[in-house]
C-alpha cells in the first residue's frame, strides 16, 4: 500500500526541514510502542512515521521522492533508462497527471517496457538469482539529562523492526506467486526490545548508530543501522557551550574585595574556588578540566567557566557604617594625593 510521506507526517509539500523535523518528533513521541503497548494501529503508525522523515529530512532522498514518489529508491535506474531513450525529464512526478507515476505526454518512449527492464534488472542478480539490496537506516529520537551525557547511560527500546521474510527469503514471492506470509513485500515485523549504551559526552544532534538494527534488506541483503538522535536536556545550574560548562556563584562582598575562597558546584561534586582580591562583579573564573567529556575521548575535557556575583549587604550595623565611612575618608584622601 502505497503512502504519501507528507501527509504521514501533516505537512505540505513546502515544508522546511525545521517543519519536518518538528512534526516527526511530535508524531514519534504519540505513536511510539512504548506509550501505546498493544495498540497495533499505533505500531504501523510509529513506522510509517519513521519511513517519512527517513526520506524527508534527507535532501536528496527528498528531491527524488519529489519525482518519483514511492519508487525514489529507483531513481538513478530511471533516468539512466530515460537517457537511453534519447530524452530527458519525461518522468512525471508522481501522482501529477493522469499517468501516475509515468506522464502520460511519454513521447515515442516505451514506459512500460522501461518500467520492466529496471524491475527485471533490479530482482535479479547472476544467472536470475534476487539481487541482494541492503536495508535502510532508521532514526529514533532519544533525550538524557546533562549528568546522563556526562557520564554516559543506556537506553531499553522497544523496537517493531522489518526484518527479512522467512517464507520467501525477502523476495515477496513463493513459487511465482505472492507471499502469503508478507503479503509479497519481503519483509515482516519483528517487536523486540534491545539495550543501546550512550558514551559519555554526546551533544544535542549526536547519533549513537547501532549497527543492523535498521530495515531488513532485500533478498537477504544485510540489515540498515538504527541512529538515535539524541537531544540533550537544559540544567538547572549549567550551560553548555561545546563541551565547556558555564555557572554563576554568589561571592560576598568582603571575599570579593579582600580575596577569599567559595565552594563551586561541578559536574563530579563541589570544590574549592580561590576568588582574587578586588573581584569585580561578572568576572569569569576558568576552572580547567572541569566541563564535559569530550566525545570518544577518555581524557580530553571541556572547561567550567565561573561567573562571579558580588553579593552585596542588604543592611549595615552601626560598626560597620562607621568603618565604610572611614575607608570613604581614606580613599578620599589617597585620591587627593
Amino acid at each position: 500500500m502505497a503512502h504519501d510521506y507528507y501527509e504521514a507526517l501533516g505537512v505540505p509539500r513546502t515544508a522546511t526541514e525545521k517543519e519536518i523535523k518538528s512534526a516527526y518528533r511530535r508524531l514519534a513521541r504519540k505513536h511510539h510502542p512504548d506509550v501505546n503497548p498493544g495498540d497495533k494501529a499505533a505500531e504501523g503508525r510509529f513506522k510509517e512515521i519513521n519511513a517519512a522523515h527517513e526520506v524527508l529530512s534527507d535532501p536528496e532522498k527528498r528531491k527524488k521522492y519529489d519525482r518519483y514518489g514511492e519508487r525514489w529508491e529507483m531513481a538513478d535506474q530511471f533516468e539512466a533508462a530515460e537517457r537511453r531513450q534519447g530524452g530527458s525529464g519525461r518522468f512525471r512526478q508522481a501522482g501529477n497527471g493522469a499517468g501516475g507515476m509515468f506522464g502520460g505526454d511519454a513521447g515515442n518512449a516505451d514506459f512500460g517496457s522501461i518500467f520492466d527492464n529496471i524491475f527485471r534488472r533490479e530482482r535479479s542478480g547472476p544467472r536470475g538469482q534476487p539481487a541482494q539490496r541492503r536495508g535502510q537506516d532508521l532514526e529514533h529520537p532519544v533525550e538524557v539529562t546533562l549528568e546522563e551525557a556526562f557520564r554516559g547511560t543506556t537506553r531499553t527500546l522497544s523496537l517493531t523492526a522489518p526484518e527479512t521474510c522467512p517464507v520467501c527469503g525477502g523476495s515477496g514471492d513463493v513459487a511465482g506467486a505472492t507471499c502469503h506470509n508478507c503479503d509479497g513485500t519481503g519483509v515482516v515485523a519483528n517487536a523486540k526490545r534491545i539495550e543501546v549504551k550512550i558514551p559519555p559526552g554526546v551533544k544535542t544532534g549526536s547519533r549513537v548508530r547501532v549497527a543492523g538494527e535498521g530495515r531488513a534488506g532485500a533478498n537477504g541483503g544485510p540489515a540498515g543501522d538504527l541512529y538515535l538522535v539524541v537531544t540533550v536536556l537544559a540544567h538547572e545550574r549549567f550551560e553548555r557551550k561545546g563541551d565547556d560548562l558555564y555557572t554563576e556563584v554568589t561571592v560576598p562582598y568582603v571575599d570579593a574585595v579582600l580575596g577569599g575562597e567559595v565552594e563551586v558546584p561541578t559536574m563530579t561534586g563541589r570544590v574549592a574556588l580561590r576568588v582574587p582580591e578586588l573581584t569585580q562583579n561578572g568576572r569569569q573564573i576558568r576552572l580547567a578540566g572541569k566541563g564535559m567529556p569530550a566525545l570518544g575521548s577518555n581524557t580530553v575535557r571541556g572547561d567550567l567557566f565561573v561567573r562571579v556575583r558580588v553579593q552585596m549587604p542588604e543592611e549595615l550595623t552601626p560598626e560597620e557604617r562607621a568603618h565604610f565611612e572611614a575607608l570613604r575618608v581614606l580613599r578620599g584622601a589617597n585620591a587627593g594625593r
